[in-house]
């Protein structure tokens, strides 16, 4: 049985996961998973995990808009649970080495949870602001909360 703190480790292993599939940072996180999974050298264990990458981020991109958060939420577990079936297959010294490896590949920056867009698609994770101008038309589709207020003036210098 891990302790505690290797089950938090595994848990956020496994929403990272989850997060960075289908971003921009994918391609090399889903690189970084997979070589810790092969330890640096297990080139087949490597090649195993990233189709199993893959498949968790086919299986998001493939989840219905109302069922987004419940596939999330199922491979996030299924990630953590592989996490720790993997932790737990070592022994203490490669455990304490694997854990601080992950730690390590988990501090790097993360992409925001839940901004992506399809082809053709804008996406942000802070302000985004739409306006048309000199009679042309302008139109945004809203995932999420929005504020309406006055806008501030612009600084003089700024034309």
């Amino acid at each position: 049985m891990l302790a505690e703190a290797m089950t938090a480790l595994a848990a956020a292993g496994g929403t990272a996961v989850v997060q960075a599939a289908g971003t921009d940072v994918w391609t090399g996180f889903r690189q970084q998973v997979a070589g810790w999974f092969g330890r640096g050298g297990n080139a087949q264990r490597e090649s195993v995990e990233l189709e199993r990458l893959d498949q968790t981020a086919s299986a998001l991109e493939a989840a219905d808009p109302g069922q987004v958060e419940r596939a999330r939420l199922r491979q996030e577990a299924s990630w953590e649970a592989w996490f720790i079936a993997f932790l737990e297959g070592l022994d203490d010294a490669q455990r304490e080495q694997a854990a601080s490896e992950l730690r390590a590949l988990l501090e790097q920056p993360a992409p925001q949870a839940g901004v992506s867009a399809g082809q053709g698609g804008i996406a942000a994770g802070r302000d985004v602001n739409v306006k048309a101008e000199q009679g042309s038309i302008a139109a945004a589709v809203l995932n999420g909360g929005a504020s309406i207020g006055t806008p501030s003036q612009p600084d003089p210098s700024q034309g």
